[in-house]
């Protein structure tokens, strides 16, 4: 398939309860309001293209972006595609899933994360936050930068309350995952979570919460004492 029949394909899966939730959560023109779980299928029939997800990105169309991000190739993907990826995520669904999804996968992850959380820009910050949250649930702690990632979460205790609103939303995801995946840092990752407390972020009048990041690292390490690994982090 190519980019023209997949935007129509998508259109017609849209539902004006859908757009206005959306829009509500910060999606705006073009969209068509189209449920994750109806994409599901399409990115089922297509597995990965590198060329068509490219393209599909570039529509600006969110849905098609966020399908871009289910089917890329991340094997594929250069700092320039992430780069411009991450330039161009205007909204939460796009800069704190799509966009991290992709990069931690792909070859890149650590030094586009490290790059992007010196960003002065919300929506690459919260980019970067969420690429290094992605790749502890990908890649066994023996292989990652412990020494890095104790030194992020001091980072965190001294700065999150004064980031930018989305960016102390991943900031407190990134403690989340440490805590639940990095088995030598738990500790660590437990006190940071006591010491920031609670975490304010502009939901825009939407339902959604900032998670509690001791009792949710509390939940994650109840059900997996051993962290199990993830083969992947998109859905």
């Amino acid at each position: 398939m190519n980019v023209k029949e997949l935007l129509e394909e998508l259109k017609s899966l849209g539902n004006e309860s859908t757009r206005k939730t959306l829009m509500k959560h910060g999606a705006r023109e073009p969209f068509f309001g189209v449920r994750i779980g109806d994409m599901k299928p399409i990115q089922k029939r297509i597995k990965k293209n590198y060329q068509l997800s490219l393209d599909l990105y570039d529509t600006g169309v969110s849905e098609a972006m966020y399908l871009a991000g289910l089917i890329a190739d991340e094997t594929k993907m250069t700092k320039l595609d992430l780069q411009k990826w991450v330039e161009n995520a205007y909204w939460a669904m796009i800069s704190e899933y799509t966009v991290p999804w992709v990069a931690a996968e792909s070859r890149y992850g650590w030094d586009k994360g490290l790059e992007w959380i010196e960003s002065d820009l919300d929506n690459i910050q919260t980019s970067g936050w969420a690429t290094l949250s992605n790749l502890p649930a990908l890649i066994s702690e023996n292989h990652l930068d412990i020494k890095k990632y104790s030194e992020l979460l001091d980072f965190v205790v001294k700065n999150i309350h004064n980031a930018p609103n989305r960016t102390r939303y991943t900031m407190n995801s990134f403690v989340i995952s440490v805590g639940g995946f990095i088995t030598q840092l738990r500790e660590k990752a437990v006190e940071t979570a006591g010491s920031i407390g609670k975490v304010y972020v502009d939901m825009e009048g939407t339902s959604c919460r900032v998670p509690d990041a001791v009792s949710y690292i509390a939940k994650m390490i109840e059900k997996n004492p051993v962290p199990k690994l993830k083969k992947t982090v998109r859905c």
